[in-house]
């Protein structure tokens, strides 16, 4: 460790006087979403917040001012030095999990990175938090030793994983662990990662009750986060065409979400509508759509003025389709593959635009094996639907629709971060990461806050009960 680097953090520390109460310490801050959280269960600020990385704290400065943020490597810092004599009462930890995680794939991993929890029992010995918090991939249980080429030695999963939980029971430390799904406490995303606690103050662990779900408060849907103002471009006449996989996906996702669902997702506000095409409002009008179950407007001569747009979140990798706008994204991750695709759709017996691009485009893509983003063999019959004619339809509330375009975008980081941190989002202050790479990569790498402040509410009953009095 350098001279430098471990003045660095101490100069952030400020070495202000020792306070009376116990601090809260988040070790791997990131852009802050399990300190938000916290801060809610908890009823005040984090204290201390660790990370190497100064985007991610700058993020989490303009979120947590009242926190003391130490720009270092994890294990630069001395606990007993950035606690100052003061007691710990809650410690988080998220350690990296790309080296955990299945979605790395059968690539080496670095045993460095792997190793990180071990500051965990690091911080134990030193300051003895009275409840520690530990968030990770599923995987990370299988956590055990890598072999000589770099991968995971599957005949000794789990082994470093028992080793270092025993450790912690071995300090006196109770120690448990589970897996929850963020969707199930109020997250619009689908997001599911494994929460440890563990506690030496005597108090039992506890494990917050689902708040969302069968027989709850309905699942936060995917709708709920897309910014529906942003057009989504037409898939057809791009100047750089898309790839063939992505335009599988696609075509594999209009076929499962609008043509063979009996109830597509129709955009609107919160009801199926019709979108007026063809006019335009006046300065200071909301945009013309229209209630299906209402009569039709007004046929004019010049044309077909009305249009149903049908939506889907696609994703972007192997063996996936997508999923209902209806139900949580799934999981967001550091380079995001999401995407709003969107079906335009116009009363089949007067349907023109792009029709016969929209049935070509089906054809080639959509097929037996459709529903993997595989296509079809040219002379294999098409499923479900039996002729070319009829290829593209959509029925909606009885009445039958043709696809006359499809549209297709990336999810913005706005979107992705309303996914991510739920009820959180709208306060939420991203503008110190400069980059739209830099913000989705601090979500995607992030704790869903609501399933954090859930946690730490189970955990920290007498912190909540002090606020609340």
């Amino acid at each position: 460790m350098s001279q430098a680097s471990l003045w660095d953090w101490r100069d952030e520390l400020d070495l202000e006087p020792p306070g009376s109460g116990g601090l809260i310490v988040d070790l791997f801050a990131g852009g802050g979403g399990a300190s938000a959280g916290i801060e809610e269960a908890m009823g005040r600020p984090i204290d201390i917040a660790i990370n190497h990385d100064p985007v991610a704290l700058a993020v989490h400065r303009a979120n947590h001012p009242n926190t003391k943020h130490l720009t270092a490597d994890i294990w630069e810092v001395q606990p007993e030095e950035a606690c100052q004599g003061r007691p710990v009462d809650v410690l988080w930890a998220s350690p990296d999990c790309t080296h955990f995680s299945a979605a790395k794939g059968d690539v080496p991993r670095r045993q460095d990175i792997r190793s990180l929890a071990w500051v965990v029992i690091r911080w134990a010995k030193a300051v003895r938090p009275k409840t520690i918090f530990l968030e990770n991939v599923t995987e990370f249980q299988g956590w055990g030793p890598l072999g000589e080429d770099g991968k995971p030695n599957k005949s000794r999963m789990g082994q470093t994983f028992k080793r270092w939980s025993s450790t912690l029971q071995g300090l006196g430390y109770s120690v448990d662990w589970r897996v929850l799904d963020a969707s199930e406490y109020g997250t619009p995303t689908k997001r599911k990662r494994l929460f440890l606690v563990a506690r030496c103050d005597g108090g039992r662990i506890e494990w917050p009750s689902k708040t969302h779900g069968k027989d709850l408060e309905p699942v936060a849907s995917a709708a709920s986060c897309i910014d529906w103002s942003i057009p989504a471009p037409s898939i057809f006449g791009r100047k750089r065409p898309l790839a063939d996989k992505t335009l599988a996906r696609v075509a594999a996702g209009i076929q499962r979400y609008c043509i063979e669902d009996e109830d597509p997702f129709i955009v609107g506000e919160q009801a199926p509508s019709l979108i007026q095409t063809g006019w335009g409002e006046r300065e200071g009008q909301r945009p013309r759509y229209l209630d299906i179950h209402e009569p039709l407007g007004t046929l004019m001569a010049g044309g077909v003025k009305h249009a149903l747009v049908s939506a889907f979140l696609a994703k972007h990798f192997g063996g996936v389709v997508g999923n209902d706008m209806r139900k949580p994204t799934s999981t967001i991750t550091a380079k995001d593959h999401h995407s709003v695709a969107s079906a335009t759709l116009e009363p089949a017996g007067e349907a023109k635009g792009k029709v016969p691009e929209v049935r070509a485009f089906l054809t080639a893509f959509y097929g037996s094996d459709g529903a993997k983003g595989k296509g079809q063999p040219v002379k294999a019959p098409l499923r479900t639907v039996t002729s070319k004619g009829r290829f593209g339809l959509v029925t909606v509330a009885g009445e039958e629709y043709q696809i006359v375009d499809i549209g297709m975008r990336m999810l913005e980081p706005h979107e992705l971060l309303a996914a991510q941190f739920g009820r959180f989002a709208e306060s939420y202050d991203m503008d110190d990461a400069k980059t739209k790479t830099a913000r989705v990569r601090l979500i995607g790498n992030s704790v869903c806050p609501e399933v954090a402040s859930a946690l730490v509410r189970a955990n920290a009953p007498e912190a909540v009960q002090e606020v609340a009095a």
